[in-house]
Formats: structure tokens, C-alpha cells, sequence
């Protein structure tokens, strides 16, 4: 049985008459960029959240680059955040002209490892961004502990975790802004490129909002220097019609991690991720670790199952961050875990059989001597 890692169309052929019934009114309304659609968004996002505001704009990457410029980050600073993520969240930072301070992360939840924290605050520090991994939310009482003695600004890299929750609180609603991307894939996805900031900063959302519109608060008004970072009214739109569907499709990834863990059960190759005790689990990615990562995931495509890798390269070994100067062993649970993970096909429409087929799968792989397997 053939397994894709990811099936977008299932889920658009679930909603496709809502979904074209939304764009012709995009459409028959021309609004197209920023405008009602985009607002009645922001206003329902914000509800779905648990904060006050929320922001559209054009990407995730915008998001974290809106959010850090909306709080004055800017040259000389230092922000920390973690080396298992996408490159957008140092490169939010760096295009603010600040630098990126590397903690490694736990080796249960691959999250920030807030014991780590404090040593890396240095004078020029202004800022923590915990990342929520692969949908679970880190540990955030002691991030904002550390925050508060030491006056730093929280912001949430919630990309990843659209709906989870951190001791009742939804992701995006604990730090100063959580910012979200909707990249078709995310557990809420556009049909394009889309992200938003989530704040009970009045002052910053204000901000935001011109920041992301070329400074202007009025038209042809500029009292900042700003970016054209605007949502589109059409992802305003379609994004409206999936939030009413996400908390169903979040029990169902939910539903398919516990499948997983069931069949997986025993398997003493495989490190199956862990719910924490203050977590709920979105499961944007359910990631797996193994060794011989590659061999496997090779392997397991000429069975027709496809997986993927978030992430093989740790943001401070890529080329892009070479000037940081931080060599293989910096950060070692970061390392150890990007070497070993990998995603297994976890999306909502996913049957049960999709799971036993991928699963069986596995096993059937893992039970290849090395020496007899191909290389990936």
C-alpha cells in the first residue's frame, strides 16, 4: 500500500465547496490584498488563541521578523533561541540585525532546555524564542521565569503547534507574541504563503501592523520603515474556513500519534516521541529517532512510504551560520537528534490501515542487517 507523508488534497476535497464558495467571495468582492477577509481572520485567530490581537502577514518568517522588530530588536542585540528548528527563526533575528545564542534542548522533547538559559544571557541579550517543536509546546514557566528576573521579551515560535497547549494555555498566548506560519503543509494551512502574530500587546500589534505595511499607519503616511509583509485576502479567507475544521484535525493527528504508539510499542530500535506531563500534543510531526537514519528512510520509499526529515542539519552547522564559530559538539542533544529523526507519513485523513502498512513497513526494514541494506 502506497503511504504519502503528506496528502493535501484529501483534506481539500473534504471542504472544496467551502472553500470555493470563500474565494468567489474574495473574488466578487475584489479584496485581495489585506482588507475584510484578512480582518475577520485576524479577529477569529486571535479568539482561537486566547489573545487579544492578531496580525496577518505574508509568511512565518515575517511573523518572527515582524514580531522582533515590533519589540525593537535591532544591531548590537543577542536573542536566544534553540539550533533544532527551520533556519527562519535565526534568520528572523538576523535580519534585524542581531545575533542568534544557541541553547541546546531536551532530550525527551527536543524543545528549548531552559537549565541551559541563563548561561547564555550575555548584557547585549534582549530576547528568548523557545521553538515548539514538531507540536508541543515547551516549557514555558521557566523561560518566562528566566524572562522576568532578567527583562527579556518571550517570543513563541509556535510555526508548528497551531492549537497546543501549555497547562491549558494555547501556543502563541504565553510569551510578549507567538508567531504562527500557515505554509500549506502546517497543521493550519494556507493555499500559499501566510503567517500571523498573536500579542495582548495592544502597543506592539500596533506596530506590527505598520511594520508590515510599509510603515503607514494612513495611507502614503510613513512614520516607520516598514516591509510589504501583508496576508492576502484570499489566504484570509481560506484560512477562515480551515480554523472552524483545525480542532477536529488536530484530534485526528492526535488520534494517529497514539496509533502509532501503540504498533510501535516494544520496538527497541525506534525512540517514539513523548507527550510531556504539561503538554498537549499537536503532532504537526511525529517524529521518530533511529540509527542508520538514512539506509531507513531509503529502504522504506522502495516500499512506497514516504517520510521526511525535520531537521538533518542543525541551524548552527549550516553553511549560512558559519561566522558563529560553533563547531560539531556545540550543542550535542540537537546534534544527536537531527542525526536520527525521522518524520513518519501524519496527517489527519490518515487511515489506520495507511498507519499498520507504514508500520509493518518498518519493522520489515529494521529487521535488514545494515550490511545488507542500501545506502541512502
Amino acid at each position: 500500500m502506497k503511504v504519502p507523508y503528506l496528502d493535501l488534497k484529501a483534506q481539500y476535497e473534504s471542504i472544496r465547496g467551502e472553500i470555493g464558495d470563500a474565494i468567489q467571495q474574495v473574488l466578487d468582492r475584489t479584496a485581495f490584498a489585506g482588507g475584510p477577509f484578512v480582518a475577520q481572520f485576524e479577529k477569529e485567530f486571535a479568539e482561537f488563541c486566547g489573545t487579544r490581537f492578531s496580525a496577518g502577514v505574508g509568511s512565518g518568517t515575517d511573523a518572527l521578523w515582524m514580531a522582533l522588530l515590533g519589540l525593537g530588536i535591532g544591531p548590537g542585540d543577542e536573542v536566544i533561541t534553540v539550533p533544532d528548528t527551520f533556519i527562519a527563526t535565526a534568520e528572523a533575528i538576523s535580519w534585524c540585525g542581531a545575533k542568534p545564542v544557541f541553547v541546546d534542548v531536551d532530550p525527551v522533547t527536543y524543545n528549548m532546555d531552559p537549565s541551559k538559559i541563563e548561561a547564555a544571557i550575555t548584557p547585549k541579550t534582549r530576547a528568548i524564542i523557545p521553538v515548539h517543536l514538531f507540536g508541543q509546546m515547551a516549557d514555558m514557566d521557566p523561560i518566562l521565569e528566566i524572562a522576568r528576573k532578567r527583562k527579556l521579551f518571550v517570543v513563541e515560535d509556535a510555526s508548528q503547534a497551531h492549537g497546543a497547549e501549555y497547562k491549558g494555555k494555547k501556543a502563541g498566548s504565553i510569551g510578549d507574541a507567538g508567531c504562527f506560519s500557515f505554509y500549506p503543509g502546517k497543521n493550519l494551512g494556507a493555499y500559499g504563503e501566510a503567517g500571523a502574530v498573536v500579542t495582548d500587546n495592544e502597543g506592539l500589534d500596533r506596530k506590527m501592523r505598520m511594520l508590515r505595511d510599509h510603515g503607514q499607519a494612513k495611507k502614503y503616511y510613513h512614520s516607520l520603515i516598514g516591509w510589504n509583509a501583508r496576508m492576502d485576502g484570499i489566504q484570509g479567507a481560506v484560512l477562515s474556513v480551515k480554523l472552524k475544521h483545525l480542532p477536529a484535525w488536530n484530534e485526528g493527528r492526535r488520534r494517529n500519534a497514539a496509533i502509532y504508539d501503540e504498533l510501535l510499542k516494544g520496538v527497541k530500535e525506534i525512540t517514539t516521541p513523548k507527550q510531556a506531563g504539561y503538554a498537549k500534543h499537536v503532532y504537526h510531526i511525529y517524529a521518530i529517532r533511529v540509527a542508520d537514519r538514512d539506509r531507513l528512510i531509503a529502504s522504506l520509499a522502495e516500499k512506497d512510504i514516504h517520510c521526511g526529515i525535520h531537521y538533518p542539519i542543525p541551524v548552527h552547522l549550516l553553511d549560512a551560520y558559519k561566522s558563529l564559530n560553533h563547531g560539531k559538539g556545540s550543542y550535542p542533544v540537537a546534534e544527536k537528534s537531527a542525526s536520527e529523526f525521522i518524520s513518519l507519513p501524519m496527517f489527519p485523513e490518515l487511515s489506520r490501515e495507511q498507519i499498520e502498512s507504514a508500520v509493518k513497513g518498518l519493522k520489515e526494514c529494521l529487521a535488514v542487517p545494515v550490511s545488507q541494506g542500501k545506502e541512502g
